[in-house]
């Protein structure tokens, strides 16, 4: 079976890859000739942990090819992915559904008989019918199908995502796109995984749904943290032991700085604005929205507080990405963060694993530094925005003999309190007690002991 992959963006590549990994034969399809031109050459535009190796060995085999010709590609395949982008339309915020209507004018002139069009994109309710309306407006007569496929890729983990799914929902209006969806996924069905079968319509809200749940816990839990840090409570505690509970579920229950990447924010603001124009609001997801747009300068009034005087101090930010194995700085919390400190008059010297060459575009008067310990030389604080494993087990000693200050702002909560205060730090994280009350707490357990 030979499939075609319109849009080579995070979704499109991975996908395209992973497809060619199960054997399939994979063209990816992109309009950027410079994209193309990198990928032919076996650069990977973005960073995803595993992806450059699967592509490489996919390109080796022959299985896999990168082109800007359109025509040709769609007119050799048996499936036709679109993986365009459907970013938040100004003004409403729904879902711009501009590029996936153009990919089906795009691709009609040149679909064989008998293909299957699938939509990867997050698309909304109705979308996939309105693709099939394009293409028999285009090609009438033309006998092909729709199908709704759409992803669930943690960015950081899409490969393994994509290998080992909780469960592939396929949406489908006839039997033929069944029977293709249900064969382009077979090589799954050895590590048993669920394939959730149904309309078009459900396969669209799915997606939807999932990532407003989603998003819903991790505001949950960040507006739990503000509260834990007026009672005097631990909000790690707290969310182990709701997280217990099999109804709840550990995941998505750690606070910080509010969400971002290029799913959650853009899907919430697009099931919202479905849910008024339908006359069905989703009022809890509108919270949502409104909370985490506010969850990230709120944050930045936290960092500012523990500051004290901001004004020519200097500030280590480790960790620029919205989230760790990523370099993707969509809607990240340091896009809000950063600007506000330096409004405030402090320097900046940021570090990133991945994410500083995409970040180097977004951010004037940073410093870019190698390592975490040249970004803390001479440092009146340390602000801690993403949870990297490089920034998990620092050398606390190392870290401080090149601080000039001892603050320490930890908006993932990767260190414990007593940890930082018995090394010395005024230490400040999320919904938690500060390292004077953990310093405190420390001096008194140390004196019972002894």
């Amino acid at each position: 079976m030979k499939l075609t992959m319109i849009g080579t963006g995070y979704v499109g590549l991975v996908s395209g890859v992973c497809f060619s990994e199960y054997g399939f034969e994979v063209t990816c399809v992109d309009a950027d000739a410079a994209k193309i031109a990198r990928l032919n050459r076996g650069e990977v535009p973005i960073y995803e942990a595993g992806l450059d190796e699967l592509m490489a060995r996919n390109v080796a085999a022959d299985r896999l090819r990168f082109t800007g010709d359109l025509a040709s590609a769609v007119a050799e395949s048996d499936v036709v992915m679109l993986a365009v982008g459907t970013p938040s339309r100004r003004g409403d915020g729904e879902a711009d559904l501009t590029f996936v209507y153009a990919a089906a004018k795009q691709i009609a002139p040149h679909l064989k008989p008998g293909a299957v069009v699938v939509t990867k994109s997050t698309v909304l309710p109705g979308t996939n019918r309105q693709v099939r309306r394009i293409i028999a407006e285009e090609r009438p007569g033309l006998d092909f199908s729709v199908a709704s496929n759409p992803e669930f890729l943690r960015e950081g983990a899409a490969v393994d995502d994509f290998m080992r799914p909780n469960r592939v929902v396929i949406g489908v209006h006839d039997e033929r796109g069944e029977r293709v969806m249900r064969a382009l996924y077979r090589p799954l069905s050895l590590r048993e995984a669920p394939l959730v079968v149904t309309t078009l319509e459900n396969a669209e809200l799915i997606k939807y749904a999932a990532n407003s749940f989603l998003s819903m816990k991790v505001t949950f839990i960040n507006e739990v943290a503000d509260l834990c840090e007026q009672i005097g409570g631990d909000v790690q505690v707290v969310a182990h032991a709701i997280g217990l509970d099999h109804r709840i579920g550990q995941k998505f229950l750690h606070p910080g700085p509010g969400f971002g990447g290029s799913c959650f924010p853009k899907d919430t603001r697009a099931f919202v604005a479905a849910g008024q124009r339908l006359g069905a609001r989703q009022r809890l997801i509108e919270t949502v929205v409104e909370v985490n747009e506010l969850r990230a300068e709120k944050m930045a009034q936290k960092v500012l507080a523990a500051l004290g005087e901001p004004e020519g101090k200097i500030v280590a930010v480790l960790g620029l990405a919205f989230k760790p194995n990523t370099d993707d700085m969509r809607e990240a919390p340091s896009l809000t963060i950063i600007p506000a400190l330096q409004g405030a008059g402090v320097t900046i010297r940021a570090h990133d694993p991945a994410a500083m060459e995409r970040a180097k575009t977004l951010f004037d008067r940073v410093e870019w530094c190698e390592n975490p310990y040249e970004s803390a030389l001479d440092a009146d604080a340390v602000l801690i925005l993403t949870e990297w494993n490089a920034y998990r087990a620092l050398d606390l000693e190392r870290l401080k003999a090149a601080m000039a200050g001892r603050t320490v702002i930890d908006l993932r909560n990767i260190y414990k309190p007593q940890d930082m205060a018995a090394a010395g730090f005024d230490y400040t994280s999320v919904g938690r007690a500060s390292s004077r009350i953990a310093e405190a707490s420390f001096t008194r357990v140390k004196g019972q002991a002894s």
